[in-house]
């Protein structure tokens, strides 16, 4: 027993590690945004048309930690919600490596490019469909102001570089890092209770209207294994490929967890997860429902 919480502690420490320097990168960011750049010129860039659009191309890169730096800029009010739901929509965790790296299975192959296809149109979207319905006008910030929103501290002028762009962010990526271990091992014990990972994705197994739903609610899972769970079992044959894209849909959990994590978010941000639940759900079901006609190879 005892060494299966520790494989659950090393699991959550990986986890936590793969976004670490994502973290640390957004930190530094955000400091050289407020101290070295023009915020109003930068603001247009992160806010502008574009921005949903540049989202979902950022979220399709197959790594955890976007939607971490998606999180930490939303809350800073850096981007809007439409784009920070664009982000969560396409990005997938390690879902696409590990369908790339199963290429002894052609089921496996021949998913990535819809899935990845399907996963951009529908965070494009979703992404200018939020715009248009918010119209979201965040706070107007001059160029020589430091706003007090932007890391959540002030700083002042005796601080040297080292303190402002180095000491600083990697002090708060160390805090919300410990934060996501956390959260992150208490999930992995709620797996390891449930009999694993195996254990959880056979469980999968119904009716195309269920799995969904299932799916859906596992891809919020705040780990990276989540995207190992619906991956395994749609190319363990367990699931099917609209069940697996409604999962990955809302694979943006330790993105949520950032948002959760700030009292004044965690309104936003269960309403945004209930938002994308809906979304991948029925998303899900008609992907399921026109499966056999638009991939009758799988």
């Amino acid at each position: 027993m005892w060494q299966n919480i520790g494989e659950v502690a090393l699991d959550a420490f990986l986890d936590t590690l793969k976004v670490f320097p994502f973290l640390l990168i957004i930190y530094v960011i955000i400091e050289v945004l407020e101290h070295k750049t023009s915020l109003t010129k930068n603001r247009k860039i992160l806010q502008g048309k574009f921005a949903p659009l540049i989202g979902s191309f950022a979220g399709l890169i197959p790594l955890c930690g976007f939607s971490v730096m998606a999180a930490k800029l939303y809350e800073k009010r850096f981007i809007k919600t439409g784009t920070l739901l664009a982000v969560f929509v396409a990005t997938s965790d390690e879902a696409v490596i590990l369908l790339a790296s199963n290429v002894t299975n052609p089921k496996s192959l021949w998913a990535i490019l819809p899935l990845l296809l399907i996963k951009f149109v529908l965070a494009v979207a979703v992404g200018y469909a939020a715009a248009a319905i918010l119209r979201e006008k965040l706070p107007e910030v001059q160029p020589d102001q430091t706003p007090d929103y932007v890391c959540g501290h002030t700083h002042v002028d005796e601080k040297s570089n080292v303190d402002i762009f180095v000491l600083s962010p990697a002090l708060h990526t160390l805090k919300i890092s410990i934060y996501l271990f956390i959260i992150s091992f208490a999930f992995g014990l709620i797996i390891l209770a449930a009999g694993g990972e195996e254990a959880l994705a056979s469980s999968l197994a119904g009716n195309a209207f269920l799995q969904p739903l299932i799916t859906s609610a596992i891809g919020l899972i705040p780990s990276c294994a989540s995207s190992v769970i619906l991956t395994s079992a749609y190319t363990g044959g367990v699931i099917t490929f609209g069940s697996m894209t409604a999962g990955l849909i809302v694979n943006a959990g330790m993105g949520f967890m950032i948002l959760l994590k700030n009292p004044r978010m965690i309104k936003r941000a269960l309403v945004l997860a209930a938002a994308l639940l809906c979304i991948a759900y029925v998303g899900g079901i008609g992907i399921n429902l026109l499966e056999p006609y638009l991939f009758p190879t799988l």
